[in-house]
């Protein structure tokens, strides 16, 4: 008989622990929404399917999107806020202001950075860049053509600092980065210059450069000396070059996933997506004798490779 109130107790103390962890569970996941803002200059549909896309993910999250028109400066922000920067404007509506919350800069090319930013980035930015990572690019060219040691690059006076970051990726990888100033398009004596002392080119993201007008000779240039050209981007991939990583929206919205799941002082203040896809041209590699590419063998290949320690 003196079990009974004992096993009471014990069923008590049962429920009382149960409803203990429910609590837990609530409050934790009310303490982690956070208020997410999107921000560009335009509402698009792009922008909405992105919102969206975003807001799927992240359930427990407040997830909205306001265009620049419907905003107030971004010092008079809640700090707490999460900001996410889609575009240029964007990015010039939150750098007016040194006070307001801290913003990702969401695919922002290294050039389009300089250009705007220079070499002195706000403390409160974190970019994310849209150009492949360089040390991606070349572990993508030695995969592919293991036999390369030279590797040519046109650059302007614009594009001329993404020399240094390419050469530092190429020592490890025993490569030679031979680089080639094209500051006229039109005259062609560069290009033929770099591709007699060159094993494979690289594109680099500068839209001077690399652009649908100038497509056609440096694609013809290069395969008629059966040279390859590889990115600078998956649109010259289709255009002609043959193979380049990229980051597509699911890849970005795994990127932001894993941000946002950080507090903003601990956000990088730059990042290449460290998740992406490989993108190749199999009628450009039959040309140039190249085995068909398996892209996302090739993907998993370089993704393992970067998280080696």
């Amino acid at each position: 008989m003196p079990a009974a109130p004992s096993r009471k107790a014990s069923t008590l103390c049962l429920w009382l622990g149960v409803l203990c962890l429910w609590w837990a569970a609530l409050f934790s996941s009310t303490a982690r929404a956070a208020d997410i803002l999107l921000v560009a200059g335009e509402d698009t549909a792009g922008v909405q399917s992105f919102t969206q896309a975003l807001r799927a993910l992240r359930p427990d999250d407040t997830v909205r999107f306001l265009p620049l028109a419907n905003l107030t400066p971004p010092g008079q922000l809640n700090p707490a806020t999460r900001l996410i920067l889609l575009d240029l404007p964007s990015l010039e509506w939150r750098v007016q202001d040194s006070a307001g919350p801290s913003a990702l800069v969401l695919r922002i090319s290294r050039l389009q950075a300089r250009q705007r930013l220079g070499v002195n980035v706000p403390p409160f930015l974190s970019l994310l860049w849209s150009d492949p990572a360089p040390h991606r690019q070349l572990n993508l060219i030695q995969t592919l053509m293991p036999q390369v040691r030279r590797v040519g690059v046109l650059y302007d006076r614009h594009s001329e600092f993404l020399l240094s970051e390419l050469r530092l990726a190429a020592l490890s990888l025993n490569l030679e980065i031979v680089a080639e100033p094209w500051e006229n398009t039109q005259d062609s004596q560069p290009l033929k210059k770099l591709l007699d002392r060159s094993d494979v080119l690289l594109g680099v993201d500068d839209p001077d450069l690399f652009n649908p007008k100038t497509a056609k000779n440096l694609l013809l240039s290069s395969y008629a000396r059966e040279v390859a050209l590889v990115g600078p981007n998956a649109g010259f991939v289709r255009a002609g070059s043959l193979a380049s990583s990229y980051s597509d929206q699911a890849d970005w919205l795994a990127t932001l996933d894993n941000l946002l799941d950080l507090p903003p002082l601990n956000w990088p203040r730059s990042l290449y997506s460290p998740h992406f896809k490989v993108l190749s041209n199999p009628q450009v590699a039959r040309s140039l004798g190249i085995e068909p590419i398996d892209e996302l063998a090739v993907a998993t290949e370089l993704a393992e490779g970067e998280n080696r320690p």
